[in-house]
């Protein structure tokens, strides 16, 4: 049956009505706002790539805007500005014409047509095969919108299907694969959606009878790369997925489903830690398979595998020996590791390369290899373990033992000749202090990062990090506490308190070391007990366990904070906790420890944490660097006026 036929067989009445035009405002408005595609991208894949734009329950052309020569964002906004009149006035759209209607011509097995290349193609659509594949919901005219009342004797062309309405983020990701660049580039068969899904008997992948099926997603790609189907069935991919081993990898699992890549030409270190370790670095398919563990992880400690991660573009990768798509075990003659061919294997990017060259080997585990390089490796390492631990252990020892003797000297000069610093109370303090802020950094960071090896030194027991901060944190709380009694109440608290108070004299010590600093005078001592450093410092602390203390709790009650503040409170709370703990560990680090280890005022070590007494106030170095001047009255021949 020709089309002029069954155009004459169609009955009933067909309204038209333009109430639907109002719905192209609709998604000229939505594509203005719409940030999931740019506006010039979106209006390219739509001229070019022939996608639609729709609306639920129709489907309209961007190109009656295209038509217009106007830029694309111009056009948008022109088109949400003047949307209703352009739209009601340019395209009349029908009602959706009803399955029975399309039915009538294409239940007929001969309704036919010829394209434009000459060649007969069948319209036959068994409605069967429709109900049972995944639009067995839709209507035809959900898919076909275009189609007005007088098709076909209307003599418009039937425009390509467009998927992009309901499947908006697969088109968008096809529109960047390789299949959907050459579309844009005007590469003629470029398969679309048709061309793998199928048009009327689309099925789900995990339907045996699906193209997308692992066992026929071969056949679908094998359509236009043929050659590459061969390989791969003759592959241990392939014979592995033929013997029905789900797990083995298929078209899509290396070159992606949509977003289809090219591997031609990638970094190495794509294929090793993304294509092929999706597999051998599992522990689930190397277990169930009884395949190697260790192939990714030997493979990235090679010379190969570093200068792959290290950003070379020519180290070879898995496919650079392994093949691509034929990858033969070692055992098949035809394979490219097998012994006979590693020369030419090796060779191609080591010219010249001999017998002797590829008797290496790539995968290769010191801890376990029986061979005898592997054996000789082992033993190596282990000598140079016990040379390393020997020789540093050694000389670690003899430092530690003068540092301490230094140390000592110090100490002893402190409690003779020393400044007052702390009294038992306080050093108690200092020392709870101390042991609650390790416990809570260390066991803080472990809770964030519990990969690292923090954590792995409290141990992988979540619960001993989470109790452990807990515990230090109410240790820390409950010091602040009494520490605010102890400034009140007690004698010796007041004075201190009274002391560590900002005073004028400490801006006048600023300025004075901001000289010193610059070489414009000498170094400048404390008028007081306490400097601008140990004050500054002191109300640091204070800061810092009041701001680490309000957001702790916050985290540690959520239910609770929640209900008198927004949720969104707790999140802030943990990120004001994080940052404070690396500002705390680092002033930690760079001024605590200066002013206790490293001033060379009090190098090796300030003992007044220990002893409470400082030690005594060293000469300048300055002063003691600076040569004599001559006597008065020195001649330079060593005599003396008058003489």
């Amino acid at each position: 049956m020709s089309l002029n036929t069954a155009a004459q067989a169609r009955s009933g009445p067909q309204p038209q009505t333009l109430s639907r035009n109002f719905r192209l405002f609709g998604i000229a408005l939505r594509k203005l706002v719409w940030p999931a595609i740019p506006v010039a991208e979106f209006c390219k894949k739509s001229v070019q790539l022939d996608l639609k734009m729709a609306c639920i329950g129709g489907v309209y052309d961007e190109d009656v805007f295209t038509a217009m020569g106007i830029r694309c964002r111009f056009r948008h906004v022109l088109a949400a500005l003047l949307g209703p009149w352009v739209l009601c006035s340019a395209l009349p759209a029908a009602e959706p014409i009803p399955d029975s209607d399309c039915l009538q011509c294409h239940e007929d097995r001969e309704l036919t047509r010829t394209n434009a290349q000459g060649q007969t193609v069948s319209l036959y659509v068994d409605a069967a095969i429709l109900k049972a594949s995944r639009h067995a919901t839709n209507t035809c005219w959900s898919c076909h919108s275009d189609i007005g009342p007088g098709h076909p004797d209307d003599g418009v062309a039937v425009r390509p299907v467009a998927c992009a309405p309901c499947h908006s983020e697969q088109s968008e990701t096809y529109g960047a694969s390789v299949h959907g660049r050459a579309g844009l580039e005007g590469v003629p068969g470029v398969p679309t959606c048709q061309d793998c899904h199928g048009t009327h008997d689309i099925k789900s992948r995990g339907e045996l009878s699906s193209r997308l099926s692992p066992t026929k997603l071969g056949t679908t790609c094998g359509a236009c790369h043929e050659q590459e189907d061969r390989d791969v069935r003759e592959s241990v991919h392939g014979t592995a997925l033929a013997a029905g081993k789900r797990d083995a990898p298929t078209c899509t699992d290396c070159h992606l489903e949509h977003r289809i890549e090219t591997l031609k030409g990638v970094a190495p270190a794509k294929i090793s830690e993304q294509v092929c370790s999706q597999c051998h670095a599992s522990e689930r398919i190397n277990a169930r398979y009884r395949m190697p563990a260790d192939r990714v992880k030997t493979f990235l400690g090679s010379y190969h595998g570093l200068a792959g991660r290290l950003g070379s573009t020519r180290a070879a990768n898995c496919a650079s020996c392994h093949g691509v798509h034929l990858i033969l075990p070692s055992s098949d003659p035809r394979s490219s590791i097998h012994a006979d061919n590693l020369v030419a294997t090796c060779g191609k990017c080591h010219p010249g390369a001999t017998s002797g060259f590829v008797a290496g080997r790539v995968h290769t585990d010191l801890s376990t290899g029986a061979d005898v390089g592997s054996v000789v490796n082992r033993w190596v390492r282990r000598i140079y373990l016990v040379l390393i631990f020997g020789t540093i252990g050694v000389l670690a020892t003899h430092n530690a033992l003068i540092w301490w003797r230094k140390a000592a000297v110090t100490r002893q000069a402190s409690l003779v000749a020393g400044e007052d610093r702390m009294d038992r109370n306080q050093r108690w303090q200092h020392l709870l202090l101390a042991v609650s802020f390790i416990v809570l950094a260390w066991s803080g960071f472990a809770l964030k990062y519990p990969d690292s090896w923090v954590a792995w030194l409290l141990g992988a027991d979540e619960t001993i990090r989470r109790w452990s901060h807990r515990v230090a944190a109410l240790v820390l709380v409950g010091l602040g506490v009494y520490h605010v009694f102890y400034l009140l109440l007690s004698t010796r608290g007041r004075a201190l308190l009274r002391e560590l108070l900002p005073a004028r004299a400490d801006w006048q010590e600023v300025r004075a070391n901001t000289r010193y600093m610059t070489g414009r005078g000498p170094a400048a001592h404390p008028a007081h007990r306490f400097g601008y450093a140990e004050k500054f410092e002191y109300w640091a602390v204070v800061w810092g366990t009041i701001i680490m203390g309000v957001t702790g709790f916050m985290i540690w009650f959520p239910v609770v904070v929640s209900r008198v503040l927004p949720r969104w409170a707790v999140d802030v709370a943990l990120t004001i906790h994080y940052y404070e703990a690396i500002l705390a560990c680092l002033a930690v680090l760079v001024w605590h420890f200066y002013h206790v280890i490293f001033d060379p005022d009090v190098y090796p070590l300030n003992w007044a944490f220990w002893t409470g007494r400082r030690p005594p106030v060293r000469p300048s170095l300055e002063a003691t660097a600076r040569p004599a001047g001559p006597s008065a009255g020195a001649r330079p021949d060593g005599g003396t006026a008058g003489a």
